[in-house]
């Protein structure tokens, strides 16, 4: 049997140990130059004239484009509910034992995300164009009444309708994602016990899924607010199109530019600091320490 040598007391009269704190000089250093980019950008922004600040407060506030700024989340709106709502569906599909389901959804995925949203928004607002009217009766047989097509689709539910599809096809990528990163042995534990899928679904699945999809959500509904600009090619009145209109008039580009960058910056803040509060509610009883994943100081 061996015993562990005990450790020697230290003297009373010997120094305690010295502790130094680390020292990070090239840390000052890039604070330093920082420093002096972000003095000349605010110098520039103030001294250079081509900014044209008059012009930049004359409009940032005026009546068309705070309508604009409403048709904005207007579309954002109807895009991140219906393109989650369909999103949800597609995630469950592709999650089915069903291989016809799964093919469904993959196939809707592999489309929608091949094609580029302005290509997509360009097809339905031209719908009429290949389908003059939309019939429904039998199949290849007599038809009971139909739409016109041009009635039909205006060009706002054309908008509407290529940002809601497109964004389902990302939608149901997150939605899976974060489903398929819960712990499977969970739902075998509650399989055991008897617990229907139903309520595994919604009691022990999604608020862990939340945790994952949420951040990958909020990044999706920013991408597409700001990507509402798209929307332009069709004539909506949104921001980035009432902003060209505009200068298309005065001749006043960078100005203009700066007043939908500076209400883009804003509301994508709000959005983050929506973000950051639904995240703090879905991650109560969790650890979550991302100090631990910064790798320097």
């Amino acid at each position: 049997m061996s015993v562990s040598a005990r450790p020697r007391p230290r003297a009373l009269d010997s120094p305690a140990p010295k502790v130094v704190p680390a020292r990070h000089p090239w840390r000052w250093v890039g604070i330093a130059v920082v420093l002096v980019l972000l003095a000349q950008f605010v110098h520039g922004l103030v001294t250079n004239p081509g900014w044209d600040w008059a012009t930049f407060a004359r409009f940032v506030t005026a009546k068309s484009i705070l309508n604009a700024v409403v048709i904005t989340l207007e579309l954002t709106l109807y895009g991140t509910v219906l393109g989650f709502a369909l999103g949800i569906v597609l995630a469950l599909m592709r999650l089915s034992r069903s291989r016809f389901l799964e093919t469904v959804s993959w196939t809707y995925v592999w489309a929608f995300r091949s094609i580029p949203l302005i290509v997509q928004l360009l097809f339905w607002f031209n719908i009429s164009y290949l389908y003059e009217e939309l019939n429904f009766g039998i199949p290849f047989g007599p038809t009971f009444f139909g739409f016109q097509t041009k009635d039909l689709i205006s060009p706002m539910g054309a908008a509407v309708l290529g940002l809601a599809l497109h964004q389902a096809a990302y939608a149901a990528e997150i939605v899976r994602s974060g489903v398929i990163s819960v712990d499977h042995g969970q739902l075998e534990a509650a399989a055991a016990l008897g617990i229907p899928r139903s309520r595994q679904l919604r009691r022990i699945v999604l608020p862990q899924a939340m945790r994952s999809i949420l951040p990958n959500a909020t990044n999706e509904v920013i991408s597409l607010f700001k990507g509402t600009s798209v929307v332009s090619v069709v004539a909506i009145g949104e921001l980035f199109y009432q902003v060209q209109v505009i200068y298309g008039r005065n001749a006043r580009v960078v100005a203009l530019l700066m007043v939908a960058t500076a209400w883009y910056i804003a509301l994508t803040t709000l959005l983050s600091i929506v973000q950051h509060y639904v995240e703090k509610h879905y991650a109560k009883g969790a650890t979550r320490n991302e100090d631990g994943w910064k790798w320097a100081r």
